[in-house]
């Protein structure tokens, strides 16, 4: 690569940042960060930069795990302590929304609180270590705030030092994954309480809350492991181990819905996205736009998902690994004009998508409002490109993509990693068997 193509820009994010995503001469962007901010940059972009401009934003999560009646209490305690505390519960992926089915739970949170009593808070530099400070006064300041008003659920607290910017390893007490406003950034671990009978209850609730980044399960019953992993709607999951670290090579890492817009970093879809893209065909202009009643019907009822593809990656011994790749739901196709529309549907149906043809909206602006959008396909010209890319800024909800091009398949398909310590029910047959 270049030298001259590796450029440093150090500043605030409000200064340096914005300029950056504001300049029209930027081919693309890749963001981590909060969903806050992703919307704010995927905004700036639409205003002034060339429609279509890639974004590529991972933004965190409200990662949440299971564990079950049937799991290793000593495992699940160090892989829960791990998840929630190591860095300073700094990592995008760390757990922030523990559930324990109430059989085994407090003997499990006995334990969780005796776990927390060995960690040791204070200067990284020291190899004794466990736990360091937050990134700095504000992000410090921030999370006391959050743990004063919430000091009348915490169930237990490890002393951190006076100087610095530590905040003390917490455990608070909640109802669910619903009490939780927002991402704490930080050492702070909330833990909730559910009968085994409302199991699924719980994975629903999980995914109501829109974020799809990690999420744990411990449990013994291999059953339980296909059903919770087929229903959870995230980009890692993690069965029987901690749900940070992902590895280069093995793992590759991002999110879904308001935790990333994919492509997975590391995956097999990552680096397309940072070609010039395949140019699309010549558009023709609208023949007319189509009714908005229509265009809803067409996105509750897309085509079927075609069946979702999987590999196995590599990683050590009693570890599973599969990356599977399955449809994010409806495409929009706006042509402009038949030809574009049959060439869209058909580059959509190819990567593995659920095409939704149009012939045009009623007004740019119907965008913010119509339902589950996975992108919108436009190859016509620029000032409307722009309308519709403004339009999607101000959606609700996960980021949608305006693709002025050929789509790559991940801007059509979903990415999620499974990842299983198979050692932890008891063996890998697998192996004994080999």
């Amino acid at each position: 690569m270049p030298r001259a193509a590796l450029q440093l820009l150090p500043g605030d994010g409000g200064t340096v940042g914005a300029a950056l995503t504001r300049d029209g001469r930027v081919g693309g962007v890749v963001f981590t960060g909060g969903t806050d901010t992703a919307r704010l940059i995927a905004a700036s972009m639409a205003d002034h930069m060339a429609p279509g401009t890639p974004l590529v934003a991972e933004t965190g999560g409200l990662n949440a795990m299971i564990v079950d009646s049937t799991a290793l209490p000593e495992q699940a305690v160090r892989d829960i302590v791990a998840s929630s505390f190591r860095s300073a519960g700094q990592r995008c992926s760390a757990l922030r929304c523990l559930y324990l089915q109430e059989d085994v739970a407090e003997p499990v949170i006995a334990m969780i609180r005796g776990a927390m009593d060995e960690l040791r808070v204070g200067d990284p530099w020291d190899l004794a270590t466990d736990v360091g400070p937050v990134i700095d006064a504000e992000a410090q300041a921030g999370i006391l705030a959050y743990l004063d008003q919430h000091r009348d659920r915490i169930l237990h607290q490890v002393a951190a030092p006076a100087t610095g910017f530590f905040v003390p390893p917490s455990l608070i007490r909640v109802d669910g994954i619903a009490a939780l406003e927002r991402e704490v950034f930080g050492p702070v671990l909330h833990v909730a309480t559910y009968k085994a009978r409302d199991l699924d209850r719980v994975v629903a609730d999980i995914n109501a809350r829109g974020y799809g980044l990690t999420f744990g399960l411990h449990t013994r019953i291999d059953s339980r492991v296909q059903e919770i992993t087929q229903a959870i709607h995230v980009g890692n999951i993690y069965v029987n181990r901690n749900q940070v670290g992902a590895t280069v090579g093995s793992q590759p890492f991002g999110g879904e819905g308001l935790s990333g817009t994919g492509p997975k970093a590391g995956g097999p879809l990552y680096l397309p996205r940072f070609h010039a893209p395949a140019q699309a065909p010549a558009a023709t202009a609208w023949t007319g736009p189509d009714s908005m009643a229509r265009l809803r019907d067409a996105l509750s009822a897309p085509p079927a998902p075609p069946a979702a593809t999987e590999q196995l990656m590599p990683g050590p011994t009693g570890e599973l690994n599969r990356l599977q790749t399955l449809a994010r739901g409806p495409v929009l196709c706006l042509g402009p004009g038949p030809d574009a529309v049959a060439a869209q549907v058909a580059a959509v149906t190819q990567g593995g998508g659920q095409p939704v043809a149009a012939q045009g909206l009623p007004d740019a602006a119907a965008l913010t409002d119509l339902p589950d959008l996975a992108c919108v396909l436009w190859w016509g010209d620029a000032a409307t490109g722009r309308d519709l890319a403004q339009a999607l800024a101000r959606r609700e909800g996960p980021l949608v993509a305006l693709v002025t091009a050929l789509p790559d398949r991940a801007h059509l398909c979903h990415e999620r990693h499974l990842c299983v310590d198979t050692t932890a029910a008891g063996g890998n047959a697998a192996l004994l068997a080999g």
